[in-house]
């Protein structure tokens, strides 16, 4: 950039200013950065590894040992050959700077030998690891989430897709997301999407054995009798088939929009309760009538009755004191958010509720909702990857944002929450309607049994 050519060593101190500041700008934004020099100076190689750290990334020295033969081999073929003495200085240091390279904080010192970037959580995969310090895949399931429709083709024609690629795949259910317009994290508002309950029941037709279910609806977002008929009726036009899911609800500026009431949190876990109460009698024998605080019925009349004995209650959330409570007193599953040690403490939360109220803990299923992106190998993973994310997200963090991987990558990853305690992960895949993209899914569920 700064020479007559590529052999003009009278560049050399305005072609290293060029590198620092590449480097400096680079790590600053969080991005991968390779740098290709001899690295034989130890104040450059110390600045490096001070810059990674502050920027809180992993700093790795690959060591190219490259015999001292073949250089001078190779030094001889090239057009303008470096003298011999300068060569032979240059091993020579190259042989002092692999010792101090033990002492200079480097998270790791590599060989040359083919490297794959991966996001964290995949760092234990099969095809990275060195050693085994997970276990073997064990029974586990999978449940998919679509949240986001701003697809070019029909909604109706390729929603009913999705949902049976999801089911020729092995994924045990399908959940669309209860909001009455696009919430922020997955979209703009004035996005599509559509109502989920009339789309589950279209779904229903669409599908003969996937489960279904909205994940989740908040208990202000319906009067909860209606939402349990709703429910009910799912469950006879889909042959057994539905899930319900329930939450508090969260999104007051959504409430404000459609003239929704939202009570303060304590009424709203006062509702989602008594809910919980009422909607097994809704469900059964009968027309018992039900009293709370908040919700009243005089005759909890509901035919045709459900298929399922009892249509399994998902609750939403991770609140120690009230939500896992109410989980352990009231829910057949519970939905987690977080990494795996997070996963593992509110399992632990859980399993402490239900033998306060002589629960077994193993009756209540442990879900967790992660974001998710497949593909066969390295080369269709960095496709897919361009293909996907917008101009001003780094592939480092678009992989990262979506724990995109090859099906070793994700094997790793969800056998890492199942050693947490979830036995089922719901996953939200923002290629979902890209041929292929369930497919390559299909490969991480079979290598897992499902319970």
């Amino acid at each position: 950039m700064v020479g007559a050519g590529p052999d003009d060593q009278t560049a050399g101190t305005a072609a290293f200013q060029i590198l620092e500041s590449i480097v400096t700008e680079r790590i600053s934004r969080g991005l991968t950065t390779v740098i290709d020099t001899l690295g034989l100076n130890a104040d450059n190689r110390a600045r490096w590894v001070a810059l990674a750290h502050q920027a809180d990334i992993p700093a790795h020295a690959i060591v190219f040992d490259t015999d001292a033969t073949v250089c001078e081999e190779r030094n001889e073929g090239r057009d303008r050959p470096i003298p011999k003495t300068v060569l032979r200085r240059q091993v020579s240091q190259f042989k002092q700077a692999q010792k101090e390279l033990e002492t200079e904080g480097f998270d790791g010192i590599h060989r040359e030998r083919s490297v794959a970037v991966v996001v964290p959580a995949m760092a234990d995969s099969p095809v990275t690891r060195e050693n085994d310090t997970i276990g073997a895949p064990g029974n586990h399931s999978f449940g998919l989430l679509v949240s986001r429709f701003d697809w070019e083709s029909e909604l109706g024609p390729t929603l009913a897709s999705i949902a049976q690629r999801a089911e020729d795949a092995g994924f045990r259910d399908i959940w669309l997301m209860d909001h009455f317009r696009q919430i922020r994290g997955v979209g703009r508002p004035w996005e599509d999407i559509p109502e989920a309950y009339i789309a589950l029941g279209f779904l229903a037709g669409a599908t003969t054995t996937i489960r279904l279910g909205a994940l989740v609806t908040g208990v202000t977002h319906r009067n909860p009798v209606l939402l349990g008929k709703t429910i009910a009726t799912l469950d006879v036009i889909s042959g057994g088939r539905a899930m319900c899911g329930l939450g508090i609800a969260w999104d007051e500026a959504e409430h404000d929009a459609y003239g929704l009431e939202f009570p303060a949190v304590g009424t709203r876990y006062e509702i989602l309760e008594e809910t919980l109460q009422m909607l097994p009698l809704l469900w059964g024998k009968g027309s018992p009538e039900f009293h709370g605080q908040h919700i009243h019925a005089r005759e909890l009349v509901c035919y045709p009755r459900p298929i399922q004995e009892r249509i399994p209650v998902v609750i939403g959330g991770s609140g120690e004191k009230k939500t896992l409570r109410l989980v352990a007193r009231h829910g057949d599953a519970c939905n987690l958010f977080g990494d795996p040690e997070r996963v593992r403490h509110k399992v632990e939360i859980l399993h402490r509720h239900c033998v306060e109220i002589d629960r077994d803990p193993s009756t209540v299923e442990i879900t967790h909702l992660i974001n998710a992106l497949a593909a066969d190998d390295r080369t269709s993973l960095r496709d897919r990857v361009e293909r996907m994310r917008d101009r001003n997200t780094p592939a480092e963090q678009y992989m990262k944002q979506f724990n995109a991987g090859t099906p070793d990558d994700l094997e790793a990853m969800f056998t890492r929450y199942a050693e947490a305690g979830a036995s089922h992960s719901i996953v939200s895949m923002p290629d979902v309607a890209l041929e292929g993209s369930i497919e390559a899914f299909a490969d991480v569920i079979s290598r897992f049994d499902s319970p």
